[in-house]
C-alpha cells in the first residue's frame, strides 16, 4: 500500500455551522430549510427525534428524554454556531430553556433556538404583538401554545384551527385550504399580523399571497426559525423571500 500525505482545511461551514433536529413524524421543515438557508459555506446537519404519529400533550412531552440523543448524533467534529429544534408545539410543552439545556448536552452549540424563541424574537423585530393565529391541531396542543406565547408579550386575539391531531394529515393540508382559512383569520382589524404555526405545515409557497390579501405580516414556524437560526449564527440573509419577514437583513 501506497501511504500519501495530505492537508486539512476547515469545516464545510466556514461562515456557519448549523443544526436542525426534526421531528421523526415531520415531512416538510428539512425542504423548506433547504430552500431558505444560504448554501454558501454554510452546513446544515439535521438528526431526528422519535415522535408520535399523533399530537397530544403526552406524546410532545416524550420528546424530552430522546432530544440528548438525537443531539449527540450530530457529528461529533462540528462546532455549531446554532441548533434549531424543530416543534413549535413541542416547544410549548417542554419549554424553551429545557429545550436548549437538552440539545447542548447533546452537542457542542453556540446556541439553541426553536420557533418560539424564534417567533418572540421575529414579532419584535416587526413590531407586531396581536396574532391571528392558526394552527392544525387540537385544542389541548394549541391552548398550551398560546399560553405560552402570551406570557411572552403575543396575544392571540382571534383563533383558527383545522382541529386535527394525525402527524401524516397535517403535512398535506392543501394550499388553498392553508390561504382560506389564514385570510378568514386575518381579517379582524384587531391583529396586527398573522401566525402559522407548526413545522410540519407547508407554509412557505403560500405566505406572499396571504400578505397580499391581507395587508399583514404572515410570520410561520419554518420561516422564523430558519431566519432566526441565520441571525444567531450569523449565516447571512435567507436566500428564498417568504414573507415581509425575510426582507430584513
Amino acid at each position: 500500500m501506497d501511504a500519501y500525505p495530505y492537508e486539512l482545511t476547515g469545516p464545510i461551514g466556514s461562515r456557519a455551522c448549523l443544526g436542525l433536529v426534526v421531528l421523526q413524524t415531520d415531512e416538510t421543515i428539512e425542504h423548506d430549510f433547504r430552500r431558505l438557508l444560504p448554501i454558501d459555506h454554510v452546513s446544515l446537519y439535521v438528526s431526528r427525534v422519535p415522535s408520535g404519529l399523533e399530537v397530544s400533550g403526552e406524546t410532545l412531552k416524550s420528546m424530552e428524554a430522546h432530544l440528548p440523543a438525537a443531539a449527540g448524533l450530530f457529528p461529533r467534529a462540528v462546532e455549531f454556531d446554532a441548533v434549531g429544534y424543530g416543534c413549535t408545539s413541542g416547544t410549548s410543552v417542554i419549554g424553551p430553556g429545557k429545550i436548549a439545556d437538552l440539545v447542548s448536552g447533546g452537542c457542542a452549540t453556540k446556541a439553541v433556538t426553536e420557533p418560539v424563541s424564534a417567533l418572540l424574537a421575529a414579532a419584535g423585530a416587526l413590531g407586531v404583538a396581536r396574532m391571528a393565529f392558526l394552527s392544525p391541531y387540537v385544542e389541548e396542543v394549541s391552548a398550551t401554545l398560546r399560553g405560552v406565547l402570551a406570557k411572552g408579550g403575543l396575544e392571540t386575539v382571534v383563533f383558527g384551527s383545522f382541529d386535527e391531531a394525525e402527524e401524516a394529515k397535517v403535512a398535506r393540508i392543501a394550499p388553498h385550504s392553508l390561504i382560506d382559512a389564514a385570510v378568514r383569520l386575518g381579517s379582524s382589524e384587531q391583529s396586527d399580523f398573522i401566525f402559522l404555526s407548526c413545522t410540519n405545515l407547508r407554509t412557505l409557497d403560500v405566505i406572499g399571497e396571504i400578505e397580499a390579501r391581507t395587508g399583514k405580516p404572515v410570520l410561520s414556524s419554518n420561516q422564523v426559525l430558519a431566519w432566526h437560526m441565520a441571525q444567531l449564527s450569523g449565516a447571512g440573509a435567507l436566500r428564498m423571500q417568504a414573507g415581509t419577514l425575510t426582507t430584513l437583513a
